[in-house]
């Protein structure tokens, strides 16, 4: 069982956000997450991002693989 950490789209159409969360990489892209570790809105200007260095840090260290768009958030988040 591959761990992903992923984003998972919310909000209503044209207006998205996205939830950063901890998830089986099987489960379809909206389905149940494991955990939540953060959000990103990139619909104000600069960008919202916000994310729980510590959670994120237990589920790397577990041996979840962030996506390549998860690890360019959270590098500029500064995790």
């Amino acid at each position: 069982m591959a761990m992903k950490l992923r984003l998972t789209r919310m909000g209503s159409k044209k207006r998205p956000f996205y939830r950063i969360v901890a998830m089986n990489s099987e489960t379809r892209r909206d389905g149940r997450a494991l955990e939540y570790l953060g959000y990103y809105n990139p619909m104000v200007d600069p960008a919202e991002i916000k994310v729980d260095g510590e959670k994120v840090r237990a589920w790397l260290a577990r041996g979840a693989e962030p996506t390549d768009t998860v690890r360019a958030l959270l590098h500029k988040a500064g995790i």
